[in-house]
Parts: C-alpha cells; sequence; structure tokens
C-alpha cells in the first residue's frame, strides 16, 4: 500500500511521516535549509503482516502543486494535513480537490500541531473541516488529532494506517510504472523509481520506455536489481514504491514524466478519451476549447478539451461545475496512457485545479468523436469490469474492434488476454491472417456482423438492378459501396462467410449474388470463342490484346471492348493493362502460388513462383501483384504475403463455363 500526504506548505506533512517512520524525507541540501519540502520524499513502515507501507511526502507550496500531483496519482490512500494554528487553507483546499478528482479511494483527515490550539479553537476547526469535506466524498473519512514533535496522537495513527485492508486492484494487467525520479548509481547504473501502478515485475524481464521519442521506437532495458519499499526484493507488484535498476538506458533517457511497461503495453497517444468531473468549487463551466495543463501518472502535459457529452444534460460543449461528462483530451504531445488512469486538469496558468476522472479510451478516434454510435461505445467502456466492457462493446461496435489494440489500451497482461479471448462467444467474428498487420485479430459481435452481411447483400442486390449487363463490382468497390469504414480484414471475413454459406458468388474479383449472371451478347461470345485456342497456347504468359485481335483477325477496337466484357464478366483476368489470362490458367497460376510460399510464413516468394512457373522475373511480379490487387494475398512493405482463408481461385467459386476461354 502506497500512503501519500497532503496539505498546504508548513502543516507538518514531513514531520507526521518522519514521527510515523522514522525517515526524514527532506533529502535535497535545499529542502533541509528552508525547512520547506520541494521534491517528493519517500519512507517505509512495517504493517506487521510482513509487508510494508510506503509513504509519498508530497510539498504544499501553491507553485509544486505539479509535483504533488506526480506523486498522488500512486496513492492508495492520503492523509489530509490541517494545523490546528493555521486552519484551512488554500492548498488545503486544492489538494482536497486533487485527491477527490483522483477518485481516491480512501482519506484519512489529521488535524496537526494540535498542541498549539485550544478547545475552542479545536472544536471551530473542526466545523470548518466538517465544511470542507461536504461535497468532496470524503465526508466520513476518520480524522486524527496529533502533535507529531512531542508523539502526542501518533501511535493512535499509526494503528489506523496499520489497520488499513490493503487496496484492492484489477488482477490481469501488465507491468506500468510511472518514472518520477531517475538517477545514477555506482555498481548499479541507472536507476528509475517510482510507485509501480499495475501487475508485477521480475529481475530479468524486458521492459519498454514510454512513450517513445518522435519516430522512434520505444527503448528497451532489462531489470538488473530490483528493490521494492525499500527492500531488496526479486519480484515487486502493484502498489508498492519500487526502484528498478536497468541495463540498456542511460540516466538521461529516463525522465520523470515517462513510464516503464511491459513489452505488450506499448501504447502512446496524443488523444484521451475520459471521463471527467467538473470541481463543484468552480464558478464557471468548463468548455471546448479549453487549453488545460493535463496531469497524468508522473507526467504533466498541454491539452485542449473538447467536450463529448455532459450527464448534466444542459449543454453539448461545456460541463457545469459538479458535473460528469465525456470530454477527448487533445494533446500537444504524446502520452503513455491506459483504459482506467487518473487524470487531473489545471488551468492554462496552472494556478488552480479545474477537473478529474478518469481515461476510457487512450486511443481515442479524432473522426466521429461526438456521434451517438461513438457515445454508445463509450458508455460501454466505463463499465467497472473488462469482460463486461469487451461485451458491451462488441454489442455496440458497428465496425468491430481490434483485438491486440484494444487490449493493450486496457492494460491487459499477455496471460490475461488470452483467458479473456477464451471467453468470447464462438459466434462472434474473428478475422485475422498472417498477412494482416500484428495486433490482430479483428472482432465483430454477432448482431452487428449480421446486420452487416444482409446490408451488403441489399447493395449488391440493387447494384446488380442498376447495372444489369455487368456481372457485379469488384469486391474492393463493393466494399467502398456498402462499408468504407468497415475494416479490411473484417470486411474480407464478411464476404468469405457468405460465399461459405451460398449467399454469394465470386468470379475472380468479381462478386455477385447466385441468382444474377452477366450475359454476354453474341460479339462478345464469338470473340471468346476465337481467342480461346491462343489464350490456351499463351499459357502463362498470357495474351496481349493486339496480339489477340491479330491473330483472330478481329479490329482492335472490337478486340479491346470485348476483352474488356469478359474480364468484367470474370472470364478473364487482366493481369496488366491489355494482357489477359483465362480463368482456368489464372487458377492454376494461384495453385502455384500456394505453393511457392515460405517455411517460416505465409509470405509469398517471388523466386520460387517464378521457378515453379517458369516465367521471368518481370512477369511473376506483375501476376503476384495481380494477387495483391484481387485478394488472394496482400502487399506487406515489399513482400506478399498469401492471405490463407481466401477462397479466390480455390475452384469453389471459378469454374469455367463450357463454350468460354479455357
Amino acid at each position: 500500500m502506497i500512503i501519500g500526504t497532503a496539505g498546504h506548505i508548513d502543516h507538518g506533512k514531513t514531520t507526521l511521516v518522519r514521527a510515523l517512520t522514522g525517515v526524514d524525507t527532506d533529502r535535497l541540501p535545499e529542502e533541509k535549509k528552508r525547512g520547506i519540502s520541494i521534491e517528493l520524499g519517500y519512507a517505509f513502515m512495517d504493517d506487521g503482516r510482513g509487508g510494508r507501507i510506503g509513504f509519498v511526502d508530497v510539498p504544499g507550496h501553491e507553485r509544486l502543486v505539479h509535483t504533488m500531483l506526480a506523486g498522488a496519482t500512486g496513492m492508495d490512500h492520503a492523509l489530509l494535513l490541517v494545523a490546528a494554528d493555521d486552519g484551512v487553507m488554500p492548498q488545503t483546499r486544492e489538494h482536497l480537490a486533487v485527491l477527490s478528482l483522483l477518485g481516491l479511494d480512501g482519506l484519512t483527515l489529521v488535524i496537526t500541531k494540535c498542541d498549539r490550539a485550544d478547545a475552542a479553537r479545536l472544536q471551530a476547526l473542526r466545523a470548518e473541516i466538517a465544511e470542507l469535506l461536504a461535497g468532496s466524498g470524503f465526508e466520513q473519512a476518520a480524522q486524527f488529532e496529533v502533535a507529531a514533535p512531542a508523539g502526542l496522537g501518533v501511535e493512535a495513527l499509526r494503528a489506523h494506517l496499520l489497520a488499513l485492508a490493503p487496496a484492492a486492484r484489477p488482477e490481469g494487467r501488465g507491468f506500468r510504472l510511472a518514472v518520477d525520479r531517475a538517477f545514477s548509481l555506482d555498481g548499479v547504473g541507472t536507476v528509475a523509481t517510482g510507485s509501480i501502478h499495475a501487475g508485477q515485475v521480475s529481475l530479468g524481464d524486458e521492459l519498454l520506455l514510454l512513450p517513445p521519442a518522435a519516430g522512434q521506437a520505444p527503448k528497451r532495458a532489462r531489470v538488473r536489481s530490483l528493490h521494492a519499499q525499500n527492500q531488496q526484493v526479486q519480484q515487486a507488484q502493484a502498489g508498492q514504491r519500487c526502484a528498478l535498476g536497468l541495463v540498456g538506458l542511460d540516466k538521461q533517457d529516463v525522465a520523470r514524466g515517462q513510464v516503464l511497461a511491459a513489452p505488450e503495453l506499448a501504447l502512446s497517444s496524443e488523444r484521451l478519451d475520459v471521463r471527467l468531473r467538473l470541481w463543484p468549487a468552480e464558478s464557471k463551466a468548463l468548455r471546448s476549447g479549453t487549453p488545460v495543463h493535463v496531469h497524468l501518472g508522473s507526467a504533466t502535459v498541454m491539452g485542449t478539451v473538447a467536450i463529448l457529452h455532459s450527464e448534466a444534460a444542459s449543454s453539448s460543449d461545456s460541463l457545469a461545475p459538479g458535473a460528469w461528462g465525456w470530454v477527448q483530451l487533445v494533446l500537444r504531445e504524446p502520452v503513455a496512457a491506459w483504459a482506467g488512469d487518473r487524470v487531473v486538469l489545471r488551468d492554462a496558468a496552472a494556478s488552480r485545479t479545474l477537473a478529474g476522472g478518469r481515461v476510457l479510451d487512450p486511443a481515442a478516434p479524432a473522426r466521429y468523436r461526438r456521434t451517438p454510435q461513438r457515445l454508445a461505445e463509450l458508455a460501454a467502456l466505463q463499465l467497472p469490469l473488462v469482460k463486461d466492457r469487451l461485451q458491451a462493446l462488441l454489442a455496440q461496435a458497428t465496425l468491430g474492434l481490434n483485438w491486440g489494440a484494444w487490449a493493450t489500451a486496457q492494460g491487459l497482461s499477455e496471460a490475461a488476454r488470452q483467458d479473456l479471448a477464451l471467453q468470447l462467444p464462438a459466434t462472434v467474428l474473428r478475422a485475422k491472417s498472417a498477412a494482416d498487420e500484428a495486433g490482430g485479430p479483428w472482432l465483430l459481435g454477432e448482431a452487428a456482423a449480421a446486420s452487416l452481411a444482409q446490408h451488403a447483400l441489399a447493395v449488391l442486390a440493387a447494384y446488380h438492378a442498376q447495372s444489369p449487363d455487368e456481372l457485379g463490382p469488384d469486391v474492393a468497390r463493393w466494399r467502398r459501396l456498402a462499408a468504407p469504414r468497415l475494416p479490411e480484414p473484417l470486411w474480407r471475413a464478411l464476404v468469405q462467410g457468405l460465399l461459405a454459406e451460398g449467399k454469394l458468388q465470386q468470379r475472380g474479383a468479381m462478386a455477385h449474388l447466385p441468382a444474377h449472371g452477366l450475359q454476354l451478347n453474341a460479339a462478345d461470345e464469338r470473340v471468346a470463342q476465337r481467342i480461346a485456342p491462343w489464350l490456351d497456347k499463351a499459357g502463362f504468359e498470357g495474351a496481349w490484346a493486339r496480339d489477340l485481335a491479330r491473330d483472330c483477325q478481329t479490329p482492335e477496337p472490337l478486340m479491346r471492348t470485348s476483352l474488356a466484357r469478359l474480364a468484367q464478366s470474370g472470364l478473364l483476368h487482366q493481369v496488366v493493362k491489355d494482357l489477359y489470362y483465362a480463368a482456368p490458367v489464372m487458377t492454376r497460376l494461384a495453385a502455384l502460388a500456394r505453393q511457392s510460399v515460405g517455411a517460416e510464413g505465409q509470405e509469398l516468394k517471388a523466386a520460387a513462383f517464378r521457378d515453379a512457373s517458369g516465367l521471368g522475373r518481370k512477369r511473376a511480379i506483375q501476376i503476384l501483384e495481380y494477387f495483391d490487387r484481387v485478394g488472394l494475398s496482400r502487399r506487406v512493405g515489399d513482400s506478399h504475403k498469401l492471405r490463407p482463408d481466401s477462397l479466390l481461385f480455390s475452384g469453389e467459386n471459378d469454374g469455367d463455363e463450357e463454350g468460354r476461354p479455357a
């Protein structure tokens, strides 16, 4: 457990921590000289159960609230101190606002320096404190009165803290530590310290430093030494203060505001969707376009507010004091953030705390962010349990979701991802192939998949009605007409499902309903008969339009027109301009391509395909690029990767007809 102090400057925070733990948290010479805390201080106390309680002592000066926030986001419980002689002061109020807006579960109110006040003063102060706590969520907080230098009340407070139950933390999260300090140590090297927000870490683990520098991959480090709660350990976990000795990073690489995280949590964002509450004491509403300081973990960045929805429903572009709402934060620089992270906003001048809440989506969209569809998704994302969020999101996400990216945004460990994936209903549409980018599969809920399939077939029927002389659109064009925003892997899976169910037929790249067929005119039929032997003779080399016109003694314009219609019907394939192949020949070439897949994956080996087909390198590459265009394979960088789920040229949807080119 991590307990933090809060309160106005010179109200005895450091003195109280020293009385509880025996540790003076003021370590800097300037702190010793001035008698005030400037940086975060740390101390530890045995909990009597074989563990230790960590203390984070924060500065109380108004100019150091940003430092206080860096420590507060990792707290499980807070001690809010009010000096008996001073009473409630400005930073008392702001620190209370911070703790309340962070959604901290527990708070203990401590009246310090009580030996400097008489009974009447203490009675008046208790009334002042009750008024202070009203509306903060901490109205029932336990209260203690101490005089730390004399030891008065310290033992009772210590007993109270030892009796606190350890904070409940979500299971299945990957490791994350918000860095608040970095230094070099002889014999160890670079050391980063901070509060572990989630997961656990062990000696030898590999971690990423996030966010990475612009245009660079995250730097990697290995854990060489490990101290948790000021003790050398083999493993540390969430809720502990931790110091990591790191191999692979220099001291200048690491700074406050960065995060050390498990490799599966690589994520940085400049847009965050959050559930936010404006502090009730604010005098005016928070409006879209307001510039703010965003405090997240130990990081502070500038950003702009975009109101998405106010639960008060009084305005669509503002949030009233005390009201909750959904807000998008557009940041000037990337941060490392995950769902559930606490966030606090301060005004542009950094003079007062405005609002706070938790991150719902750390990979928020720039477009369609206020649509009813998106608001329904945000409602799903604010459910407390991850499995409930996923179930609700699949019921709402008409465009599906990328499972890997979503699990990363949720901060899930690899083991938790596997467990959750096993709980997915069998009716959820999954779309993934080795040719896709890392991060899949894509998921689409049963209702959304059925609705999209019905809509896509209706669009195809309308296309047939409008263009009866065409076999149908190519699959890519059909997608643009029916579901332009649907991720391509999900569209491909949807098409494959319709083919398997017999609700769709595909000839080459052309899709059509089973009841629809293209009737060629007499001229095209004659051309098809004439070119058949020449296409057969051309084999894997294909035939050029001008050569077919010459060999068939047909005017070239007429030949080009007929070839285009035959290609549109799916009977021919135009690999490049004016170069045609018969459908059965292309099916044989596709079979050779499938046999040319490398042993290490689904990559089509151009050299192997060239050798198997007997073609020159140029023609082999042209055919592989055609396979990319029609969906048999996919271009990834400089390679061609087979889509193993594609039914193109498999014989199921590519049969030739009698009298057609063969």
